[in-house]
């Protein structure tokens, strides 16, 4: 998700302007991110046995890039109809998953030349007998340009706009402890033809005391098993998620009754470790259209 905000540079006599750009990037892998700095690793992961992490902070751009580490709270929900949004807390957060209280930052603002990057360490002071489980909060890294230099106006020269660009990004951190269960429930399946796709709702409850990680796919299948369309997509759910997918129905040769196969399991997480990833159970479901 991808949220940005443009003006357009303009010059006005006597009188200087700074527009300023905000854009907020979420769950975006590395190679989508359109900021001057980027962040690695997209999501970080700290046990009890060690509880320290790590992030790196790269600048690609052109210009020193003043950067500053701070943290939120924030879980991904979805509304009726199946979409999914973000609200983000930085305090009062009352969530008991939360590891907002006891995570810091080392350092917390720092200037990154071009070219070259910074390490931000990550440390956790969790309270005594902490429940199993995992336990969140949203690492946030805002970066600018360093230096801002103010035009000057000749005798016959307007005041030019200034132009600086503000990035936010929000890193998933997850402190895990004692023993963990990844376990997900599917609460409700429906699949409705709606002109020329298939509108699939489903409705999903972590029964684990671990975000529940893996691979949602949906295939729209005819009477004789012939696939007419799919979708493969990454799913996590830490409280309640209700997602909608958009099967493409294509009619002609294939034959009715029609019916969506369901499938979820934690196999296929390229962008989890394998000693990062929490392996959940399975589920296989299929629903006739209605």
């Amino acid at each position: 998700m991808l949220i940005s905000k443009s003006l357009n540079t303009r010059s006005f006599s006597g009188v200087q302007w700074k527009f300023i750009i905000t854009a907020i990037l979420l769950f975006l892998p590395l190679q989508e991110l359109t900021a001057n700095v980027l962040v690695s690793p997209t999501v970080v992961f700290i046990t009890d046995k060690n509880p320290t992490g790590r992030i790196t902070l790269l600048n690609r751009g052109n210009t020193p890039q003043e950067v500053s580490v701070y943290f939120s709270f924030g879980l991904p929900v979805s509304d009726s109809l199946g979409n999914i949004s973000v609200a983000f807390q930085d305090s009062a957060v009352t969530d008991p998953r939360s590891c907002l209280e006891w995570v810091r930052a080392f350092p917390k603002r720092v200037i990154i030349n071009p070219d070259e990057s910074q390490i931000v360490r990550l440390m956790m002071r969790p309270p005594d007998n902490l429940p199993d489980g995992e336990y969140w909060a949203r690492i946030m890294v805002r970066s600018q340009n360093a230096t801002v230099e103010v035009p000057v106006a000749g005798e016959q020269d307007g005041i030019k706009t200034q132009l600086n660009m503000i990035t936010e990004m929000a890193i998933m951190l997850k402190y895990r402890t004692g023993d963990l269960i990844s376990d997900v429930e599917l609460h409700n399946v429906s699949a409705v033809l709606k002109d020329s796709s298939v509108e699939v709702m489903i409705d999903l409850e972590n029964r684990g005391n671990v975000s529940y990680m893996g691979m949602l796919e949906t295939r729209l299948l005819d009477s004789d098993n012939k696939e007419i369309s799919s979708n493969l997509r990454k799913l996590a759910v830490y409280r309640h998620l209700k997602r909608r997918i958009d099967l493409e129905f294509v009619g002609g040769e294939f034959k009715p009754p029609f019916r969506v196969e369901i499938k979820i399991g934690s196999e296929g997480r390229n962008d989890v470790t394998p000693e990062d990833m929490i392996k959940g159970n399975k589920i296989t479901h299929t629903v006739v259209i209605k």
